[in-house]
């Protein structure tokens, strides 16, 4: 049984990941048990998909990329390494996690641009997060646990724990709880997610449960 702050899945330890046939699956990345792999995704060198896990169709996972334990990537999401899943996330259909501050194809010479020639930057969402579908993450940015970021957002800043973030460029609309559901205000400072009953407390601009 996996359980992570309220993050709860049956998973069988010598349950074998379902990799579909289509699916490109670098021999040095990792899929762990439980896992399920969709058609055309392609997970690469390096990455590790931990247990219980489903990776859509045409899913995109970068070298060294790690996803946490019962994460969800929806189809033709693309995460640029070195992103970094933690347990619990969701991430929508079509998604982008970007890896590059200054993009450019050639160097200032006019050279072609080598991999020794990046400086890639990544991604991090932290426990329980979610990002909606077509959203796009512009590294270097950390999303906060629990949080929601609504479909086809532009995020370009670090996110805070259960917040609510929508539009080009994201900004935050509200808070939500682990149920996902927008928190109601009881004034005070304080909240309540009217799908669980459970309390939470604004201070200084941060959410905390209680």
């Amino acid at each position: 049984m996996a359980d992570v702050e309220g993050i709860t899945r049956q998973v069988d330890v010598e349950e074998p990941p379902r990799i579909a046939p289509s699916a490109d699956i670098d021999p040095r990345a990792r899929v762990g048990p439980g896992s399920v792999v969709l058609q055309l995704a392609e997970i690469r060198e390096y990455a590790q998909v931990s247990s219980g896990c489903t990776v859509g169709r045409g899913v995109y996972i970068g070298p060294g990329v790690i996803v946490g334990r019962n994460c969800m990537v929806q189809g033709y999401a693309t995460l640029y390494e070195p992103a970094l899943l933690e347990d619990g996330v969701f991430v929508g259909a079509g998604v982008i996690f970007t890896n590059e501050l200054h993009p450019r194809a050639v160097n200032p010479d006019g050279s072609r641009k080598t991999d020794a020639d990046w400086k890639a930057v990544g991604v991090t969402v932290r426990t329980g997060a979610s990002v909606g579908a077509r959203a796009v993450c512009v590294a270097p940015i950390t999303i906060g646990r629990w949080a929601l970021v609504g479909a086809g957002a532009v995020v370009t800043t670090d996110v805070p724990d259960f917040a609510l973030m929508v539009g080009v460029p994201a900004f935050r609309t509200g808070w939500v709880g682990r149920s996902g559901h927008p928190l109601k205000h009881l004034g005070d400072g304080y909240h309540v997610c009217p799908e669980t009953g459970d309390r939470y407390r604004e201070l200084n601009g941060a959410l905390t449960a209680l």
